[in-house]
């Protein structure tokens, strides 16, 4: 026997038990988005890495970006993400499209990772995005809408938590400790990767960058200052705004959340998981200059994005992903012979009309083994069409969960699916 071929490092296989758990969380995001006003857009799985070399951060561009050439082009990468594209598609189309918009998106990405559990090479992104307004409610709605989705997924504020936090009130912070300008975007990676490394590590990296000792202190008293947000009249605003939406429980403010991309210039956010792992679910924020960067007016925008494998990971070990979701087949019709499958195939389209998922049984063969195939599949009812059925015009009906079973005329077929699967799901 030949070797089975591998998949690709870091990339997932879809099988339907798996696949029904992301049409489950993507049909929650549509519906989310969609009720807030949204509409669904998209952009090319290509795209010039000149258009994130000098947008999204050296990192992402160096180290997680698939990059090649193709003949006749400039270097090309895989999307890393979506926010870029956006901002094109915008400039390319400023003066058509009425402001401000409100688009999201889920799609493939892929990063350049080293695959483990939670991080892989490919996977699919929610982005959404509202461009056009400096309002600190749009800040408050973009975030109201991560909180609702987190909310409908079943998961609580003891669970999930966002923390929001403000780069221009970070930049005054950063100011009053004397840590000149051209520094400040390499601090604010600083304080992004201060969860992420030790003390020690995240001191020697903060010396590193050109910061004194009496800064490095500075700075670690103010991302533990819990009450900052008060200076900040946006955040100030932005927390009254939040509690219109009844969303308060799960909104915070956290001044270590500073977002490691370049482009954000306002308010930022992340979602975290509260205890086991700490995962950070979504993130994002306000980029004023995005649109302008790539070409076109300026344009500001507030934004967020969020990958699926930490989702669900999170959703998992929360226990509220519904168990039984898919659509599975509700109803196989049995073929007893070769004569027999034209009645068989007439039952099933009839069923079939009357908004039941139905499965003909692919060939003649034993009921046992025909039964045992829709167990196999979680089928509920079997219609069984002999040629003692079908000489009186009767039907056999099987609920295969009770293993009751009933014969009726022809006529009442529907009727009696009907008891025994009274709801469509």
């Amino acid at each position: 026997m030949a070797e089975i071929v591998r998949s690709v490092k870091g990339t997932r296989d879809f099988y339907p038990d798996v696949m029904a758990v992301r049409r489950w969380m993507f049909d929650i995001i549509r519906d989310v988005s969609t009720r807030f006003g949204y509409q669904e857009f998209d952009g090319p799985c290509l795209e010039f890495i000149d258009l994130y070399a000098a947008k999204s951060g050296e990192e992402l561009v160096k180290e997680q970006a698939f990059v090649f050439s193709s003949p006749g082009d400039d270097m090309l990468t895989l999307r890393p993400e979506l926010t870029p594209t956006l901002a094109r598609m915008v400039a390319q189309r400023q003066y058509d499209i009425p402001l401000p918009l409100r688009w999201w998106s889920i799609g493939p990405f892929w990063r350049y990772e080293n695959p483990q559990r939670g991080r892989t090479r490919e996977f699919y992104q929610w982005n959404i995005d509202l461009v056009g307004t400096e309002a600190v409610a749009a800040d408050a709605e973009i975030v109201a809408v991560a909180a609702t989705f987190l909310k409908e997924t079943g998961l609580s504020s003891e669970q999930v938590q966002i923390y929001v936090n403000n780069r221009r009130l970070m930049d005054e912070a950063l100011s009053s400790l004397e840590v000149a300008k051209e520094l400040r975007p390499a601090v604010f990676k600083v304080i992004d990767k201060l969860d992420k490394l030790s003390e020690k590590e995240w001191r020697a990296y903060a010396l590193e960058i050109g910061l004194s000792e009496e800064q490095v202190g500075g700075l670690q008293t103010l991302v533990n200052a819990q009450d900052l947000w008060l200076k900040s009249d946006e955040l100030v605003e932005f927390f009254e705004l939040i509690k219109i939406f009844g969303l308060e429980d799960y909104v915070s403010f956290n001044p270590k959340v500073i977002r490691g991309l370049d482009y954000y210039t306002g308010i930022v956010f992340e979602a975290f998981e509260l205890g086991g792992e700490s995962r950070a679910i979504l993130g994002g924020g306000r980029y004023d200059n995005l649109v302008a960067d790539v070409g076109g007016n300026r344009l500001p925008g507030v934004g967020f994005a969020m990958g699926d494998v930490v989702l669900e990971l999170v959703l998992q070990d929360a226990g509220v992903i519904p168990e039984k979701l898919g659509h599975t087949p509700q109803v196989l019709v049995t073929v007893f012979d070769e004569a027999t499958i034209p009645e068989s195939l007439k039952a099933a389209e009839e069923i079939r009309n009357a908004g039941y998922r139905v499965v003909v049984h692919p060939e003649a063969d034993k009921l046992g083994k025909q039964f045992k195939y829709a167990d196999k599949l979680d089928i509920s009812v079997a219609v069984i069409l002999g040629p003692d059925e079908l000489k009186e015009n009767l039907v056999a009906v099987k609920n295969l969960k009770t293993r009751d079973q009933v014969t009726i005329g022809r006529g009442e077929l529907l009727s009696q699916i009907e008891k025994f699967l009274p709801s469509l799901p």
